[in-house]
């Protein structure tokens, strides 16, 4: 979802933009980068917390509003990735039935795919807080595979990650598409080991017609 429908890395930034703004700074970038900080995870506020508490900032009265700002922020720039709603429409027109799964909460997923306006394309969706477990594990994606009653080799599953998402799904016996415009980490245009790679959504349609 995140990354691959939409660009959630662009989002945060923006959002970390207005949060060291209101906070009286001018590095966004700098704050985003607690964000990539694993100790407390990729969209927890207390990456805001943290940031506040190493310049000395006393968060009485701003960090409530600082996270305010992070999360409206970052839902009003979400914004679908051009191609993917008339895709997602296409595929839905073909009659194949489609999923989510992601690390995200649902109470995060469902505004983010409203946002977008492409919530009801999704057949299921299978979030962090059903589970409780992340991507690379592999209970996301069984968990999808058991909802739609569907094998691995019936499914082709699109992600912007090697490690947690072409990985795991080869491991499983599930074909794989790197949406490797998603990947912001990127550091070679191979297909990192996936059955097909694709620059933009549009390209989707075409390898369906070929399986």
């Amino acid at each position: 979802m995140d990354n691959t429908l939409f660009d959630l890395v662009g989002a945060q930034i923006a959002a970390c933009d207005h949060v060291v703004r209101y906070l009286g700074c001018h590095d966004g970038n700098e704050l985003f980068s607690y964000f990539l900080n694993t100790h407390h995870g990729f969209e927890s506020p207390e990456n805001i917390r943290q940031y506040m508490t190493e310049r000395e900032m006393p968060a009485d009265g701003k960090f409530i509003e600082a996270c305010r700002i992070y999360h409206t922020e970052k839902l009003r720039h979400i914004v679908p990735y051009d191609g993917v709603c008339d895709t997602l429409r296409t595929i839905a027109g073909l009659g194949y039935p489609m999923g989510v799964v992601t690390d995200a909460e649902k109470k995060d997923a469902v505004p983010r795919l409203l946002k977008c306006d492409i919530l009801p394309f999704f057949d299921c969706m299978v979030t962090f807080d059903m589970v409780n477990k992340k991507k690379p594990a592999a209970e996301p994606f069984l968990a999808a595979l058991n909802v739609l009653n569907l094998s691995p080799d019936q499914v082709l599953f699109v992600g912007d990650s090697p490690r947690r998402d072409i990985e795991p799904c080869r491991n499983l016996g599930i074909r794989t598409v790197y949406a490797r415009y998603g990947d912001r980490f990127l550091t070679t245009r191979e297909c990192v080991g996936a059955d097909y790679c694709i620059d933009t959504m549009n390209d989707l349609p075409g390898i369906l017609e070929r399986l």
